[in-house]
């Protein structure tokens, strides 16, 4: 039966292991001496050999020939540990295993000496996982344990064992991988498997490995396929067509291009990848690309290891460290509002459109048009002659900062030609609607605050006794909504439609709040009322 190039290529001596220097050399020494902690603590990152680092102590303590530490992997003891036949070491998984009664029954046999080698053994993998109750329990036995016992705990996150464990443990770190540690190993391996591996694909998959060694092979055996391993080989094996649209979407970003970035957010949501997982790979790649620009000689463990460094450093000369920096915290802030709820590729189609800084270009544009959509609508009366406005406002009093009844005088001709132009306006301004107000708001707002306020999903209105009502359809678009620059847009563009004077309330849309007048509305419906 095949067997998976990781668990095939396991290292079984000390010396086997590659990448952790410093770790086997103490273990080594403690076994040539004989000065054996009764607990150690194996913690670093997936991949780096801390279960086979325990796996392989587990049997140099009990070996009966050790060679300069390593285990002899020849003797009963050394062969009946590693096939699982000795059961004085066991191997537990304290993801699935982490009830107090687990730990109860592994302190109960624990107090057995063992029957066949000379130490018994736990190796505890994920001991993180263990409930607060079941470390009390193991607390009890590390505390005071019998001679012939011996513990080996292994983690992935340290911060999450209590302090009081750690304390009762000889601590071992192990450290991430460097590339070209991992692409020798490959080389190694592809060579003793008969694969044709380059030199250009070997490096790609170290990188892919982020350190992990485990994942480097696990990557190696799924390009295995091909007769000769070549880089364009492990990107279509592996799947990175997901981080060259990241690439080219970041590129339009950087370019201010925003359609180009709609267009690829659209192509990949089309083709099922989350919005949120695209927005955190293109945060990933800015940090990189930031982590290249301010720490050129920092050391491969500071990158993802998802791009090649000249694709890195080819992106850094596009872009400022202070841009990068906005963008990340922008991408953030954003990835934390869909994770809240709400329309998930609208905030993202958001998010990319403030990233291309679409507000800038938008406000430093000139806009001499930007009152005609207002006036385009008003129709002005047939009846009324062009003079008709400048009458209506001379005869309003100068310090006229209340509003003023006009009474109607017989010798004052030009007053029935008031009257009936007002009227008018008010006839017209009575048949405006919700979409007039939209459509003429659009020049007023810049693209990313009109595109919240056309979304019918986002928000509806309607004008009401003088009030234009906008109503919210979320928390988080009433919020928005409630911007100043948004609702004296909506006013100024009511005003001119309407001809009078109005408000603009901003509501959530499910209380359906009522909206009352004030005494300034109120008067605003007589035609023999005017405001200054």
């Amino acid at each position: 039966m095949y067997q998976a190039l990781y668990r095939k290529w396991r290292p079984r001596t000390f010396d086997d292991v590659v990448g952790q220097d410093s770790v086997v050399e103490t273990l080594k020494r403690q076994v040539v001496l004989g000065r054996l902690s009764h607990a150690y603590l194996f913690t670093g990152t997936r991949g780096t050999g801390k279960t086979t680092c325990a796996k392989i102590f587990s049997r140099a303590v009990n070996c009966e020939s050790p060679v300069e530490g390593n285990p002899c992997n020849k003797c009963p003891s050394c062969i009946g540990i590693e096939n699982g036949s000795i059961l004085d070491v066991v191997e537990m998984d304290a993801a699935s295993n982490n009830g107090i009664n687990d730990v109860r029954a592994l302190r109960d046999e624990a107090i057995y000496s063992p029957a066949a080698v000379r130490k018994r053994v736990y190796i505890i993998d994920e001991v993180h996982m263990l409930s607060k109750d079941a470390f009390n329990a193991l607390l009890k036995i590390m505390e005071e344990p019998p001679e012939h016992l011996m513990f080996i705990l292994a983690t992935t996150e340290l911060y999450k064992v209590p302090a009081t464990v750690l304390s009762r443990c000889q601590r071992f770190t192990f450290k991430r991988l460097p590339p070209d540690r991992i692409a020798e190993r490959l080389v190694h391996i592809a060579s003793k498997e008969g694969l044709k591996l380059t030199e250009e694909a070997a490096e790609l998959l170290a990188r892919l490995a982020d350190g992990s060694m485990r994942d480097g092979i696990s990557f190696l055996d799924q390009c295995s396929s091909a007769g000769t391993i070549t880089a364009e080989h492990v990107r279509n094996a592996i799947g990175l067509a997901g981080r060259l649209e990241t690439e080219r979407l970041l590129r339009s970003v950087i370019s201010g291009n925003a359609a180009e970035a709609l267009t690829i957010l659209d192509r990949l949501y089309s083709e099922g990848k989350d919005v949120a997982a695209v927005l955190d790979e293109l945060c990933a790649l800015q940090r990189d690309i930031l982590l290249t620009k301010i720490a050129p000689k920092g050391g491969w463990g500071l990158q993802s290891g998802g791009y090649e460094i000249r694709t890195l450093k080819e992106l850094a000369s596009l872009v400022t460290a202070q841009r990068l920096m906005s963008d990340i915290g922008t991408v953030q802030s954003k990835l934390s509002t869909i994770n809240a709820g709400g329309n998930r590729k609208v905030v993202a189609e958001l998010c990319l459109m403030q990233l291309c800084r679409v507000d800038e270009l938008e406000s430093s544009a000139p806009k001499p048009l930007e009152k005609e959509p207002v006036k385009k609508p008003k129709a002005k009366p047939e009846s009324s002659p062009e003079p008709v406005p400048e009458q209506i406002t001379a005869s309003a009093p100068e310090t006229a900062a209340q509003p003023i009844v006009e009474e109607n005088k017989p010798e004052d001709k030009p007053q029935p030609i008031q009257q009936s132009a007002v009227s008018d306006r008010n006839r017209q301004g009575d048949s405006r609607t919700w979409d007039d107000i939209l459509s003429a708001t659009e020049s007023r707002l810049n693209p990313i605050d009109f595109m919240v306020l056309n979304d019918p999903t986002n928000a509806e209105g309607e004008i009401q006794d003088g009030t234009v009502i906008i109503r919210a359809k979320s928390p988080f678009h009433l919020i928005t909504l409630d911007k100043k620059e948004i609702k004296a847009a909506v006013k100024a563009v009511a005003e001119d439609l309407l001809g009078r004077t109005v408000r603009v309330v901003v509501t959530d849309a499910a209380k359906k709040a009522e909206v009352f007048e004030d005494k300034l509305d109120a008067l605003s419906k007589f035609e023999n009322i005017k405001f200054k």
